[in-house]
């Protein structure tokens, strides 16, 4: 309810300090498309009485202005005194235009008994991804069902984001009771098909409510339409609701913000604690390099503390001059997190663009970015069964169980444990976009089983003996471009002068190491995969390697790239027009494609990306084959 404190007019600093140390509920509202979740949190405010008087006049103007004839309006039902409380939380002109909520918006409001931060998250499945945004924060999430309606496909998605996210608590509100004549029996009817979905999924504590956001009722105040209905309102169940702080209560973790260096006097290491607690003369271990050292100062806002807890932002000092970095994490040495390369994990996909397998992307995990690559989706779950089906990729709002390989290993810890040091997004490397969020489970065990074994003849000794500078010669192109004609020329000039070559050409390999392979996306990416692992072993060992591959997607190519050092890699882009390529058709392939006999063809069916800053632009309908190929070779052979 809203503040009745007589501490308000007799000591307000009095007052102040009691709100101050009230507990703070972070939850969110989620559902279907026009379940009412706006209208709940904005008629929640209003029955509270936390609502300003200048917000309220232009909430009726706004009413007025989205509805002339309906409700809020001057010709509705309810003139001027019927307020469109959804708009309280649709801000942006598109939500108010199209009357659906798009992206998350958060209000703080408090009560004499707790302090609240409510999440308004989109139902529409397009916004799925800002629906998790919300969720990631919440420690309770408030599901709206239409009584009308009953469970639809996005109830049952948002409550299985809501436990993949670790949520426990939940309210089930069955809201729009008014328009089903406040039935209790189809009250019972949603209760026990979502306890059904609840126990499901592992969410354990469920809540019920019969609701109607639009009249108030079991908001903040019994309903006159159920009084069938014996416990709490909804107000009163988040405010007496008990979650527990485990953050506080598990073991030290401080992932590494930024290295703090004002003068040479000090280094510290920021970043804001995601469990346990730190205190001066702790002895910390630094991971992934499991360096280990003491606490010499804590360092709070306001200077030096003995200690700090889970949610503060600190700076520390340690005893001895040891490496840290940025994405480290400093955790309590007598119970250290793990550090692995290769995790099982949840995915929920959110990229437009369907998640391949074997296709780099950059995953943040703490403050740690790095390079990641999905190596297997072992199943994608069915959202309305929890049934585990096949998959050779994820689309848009899908969940799937995957393997994942980093380029370097991270500690982590397992969602469930720890949300900080469990939960990672996915990034595309081009866009920026965040495409997916992870939820680790465990480490795969070859990642704990498998060492590097140090060898004593390295490229270096095995170069110098062949008198040349090993390369990666990768030439992409449409087919019939011209790619293997070339690197065929280059290969035959390379060896007459004494060169140690060899030529990867895209058929060939699918006759041998590449032979289960088809030519779906998915099987592309896997193609080039595994050839650029083989080009890179021989670089290792020393040779010229000429690569001819179509290879149409630059994450792929980039990713082939990313596997040798600086200067090995040589792009080299045969850039013919495709009516040329047509023109030629050596193998009669356009025509096959032209005609539908031939499927996922790159130029015609199938995209082919434009190297953007290639290391040769070759444009073979301007040169001569001898001149280009000696452009080639003069790469190949410059010192470096």
């Amino acid at each position: 309810m809203a503040h009745k404190s007589d501490l308000i007019a007799e000591d307000i600093e009095k007052y102040l300090l009691s709100h101050q140390h009230k507990s703070l509920l972070r939850f969110m509202t989620c559902g279907s498309v026009d379940d009412g979740k706006s209208t709940l949190i904005g008629r929640l405010l209003y029955e509270s009485k936390l609502i300003f008087a200048d917000h309220l006049t232009a909430l009726s103007a706004d009413s007025r202005k989205a509805n002339p004839g309906g409700p809020g309006g001057p010709g509705g039902p309810g003139g001027e005194e019927e307020l469109n409380l959804a708009l309280l939380m649709d801000g942006l002109a598109a939500e108010r235009e199209q009357g659906i909520t798009i992206d998350v918006a958060y209000r703080f409001f408090s009560t004499d008994r707790r302090k609240f931060i409510v999440a308004d998250t989109p139902g529409h499945e397009q916004y799925t991804r800002n629906m998790a945004t919300g969720a990631s924060t919440a420690q309770l999430a408030v599901v709206l069902v239409d009584a009308r309606k009953g469970l639809l496909t996005q109830t049952r998605r948002h409550s299985y984001i809501v436990a993949l996210l670790g949520i426990r608590h939940v309210v089930l509100a069955v809201n729009k009771m008014d328009l089903v004549d406040y039935s209790q029996a189809r009250f019972a009817e949603i209760v026990a098909a979502y306890r059904d979905l609840a126990a499901l999924l592992g969410i354990a504590e469920v809540t019920a409510i019969p609701l109607s956001a639009l009249r108030g009722d079991n908001l903040t105040a019994r309903g006159e339409g159920t009084p069938w209905y014996d416990g709490p309102t909804l107000l009163e169940h988040l405010e007496s609701v008990a979650i527990a702080d485990s953050v506080r209560e598990g073991p030290f973790r401080l992932p590494v913000q930024w290295v703090n260096r004002p003068d040479q006097n000090f280094r510290g290491f920021a970043g804001t604690l995601a469990q346990g607690r730190v205190r001066v003369g702790e002895e910390v271990v630094v991971l992934p390099s499991a360096r280990r050292s003491r606490v010499a100062r804590v360092l709070g806002p306001n200077g030096d503390v003995d200690s700090a807890v889970a949610g503060e932002a600190v700076t520390l000092t340690l005893a001895d001059e040891i490496d840290v970095s940025r994405g480290d994490v400093l955790a309590a040495a007598s119970a250290p997190p793990e550090v692995a390369d290769q995790f099982a994990c949840h995915l929920l996909w959110l990229g437009e663009q369907p998640l391949l397998p074997g296709r780099p992307y950059w995953l943040k995990l703490g403050t740690r970015t790095v390079v990641a690559t999905v190596t297997e989706i072992k199943h994608r779950v069915d959202v309305n069964t929890q049934e585990h089906l096949a998959a050779k990729r994820l689309a848009l709002n899908e969940v799937g169980v995957c393997n994942l390989s980093l380029d370097q290993p991270v500690a982590f810890e397992s969602y469930a444990r720890c949300r900080e040091l469990g939960g990672c997004i996915l990034i595309d490397r081009q866009s920026h976009a965040t495409v997916g969020a992870g939820f680790l489970d465990f480490a795969l065990r070859r990642a704990q089983n498998i060492h590097w074994q140090h060898l004593d003849v390295d490229r270096q000794a095995r170069a110098l003996i062949k008198g040349q500078t090993p390369r990666c010669l990768w030439f992409t192109g449409l087919s019939g471009s011209g790619k293997s004609t070339i690197a065929n020329q280059v290969e035959r000039r390379l060896l007459a002068s004494g060169y140690h070559t060899y030529l990867l050409d895209g058929d060939n390999v699918r006759h041998g190491l590449n032979r289960d392979l088809g030519f779906t996306a998915e099987d592309r990416v896997e193609n080039i995969r595994r050839v650029a692992e083989v080009a890179r072993l021989m670089v290792d060992a020393g040779l010229i390697v000429l690569v001819s591959f179509i290879s149409p997607f630059r994450s792929e190519r980039r990713l082939a790239r990313d596997l040798f050092a600086p200067g090995e890699f040589v792009e080299v882009f045969v850039d013919t027009p495709l009516e040329l390529c047509e023109q030629r058709d050596p193998k009669g392939l356009y025509r096959k494609a032209r005609s539908g006999e031939i499927r996922n063809f790159t130029g015609i069916d199938s995209p082919y990306e434009v190297p953007e800053a290639p290391e040769l632009h070759l444009r073979t309908a301007e040169a001569a084959v001898d001149d280009l190929a000696g452009e080639v070779i003069a790469a190949a052979t410059r010192a470096g």
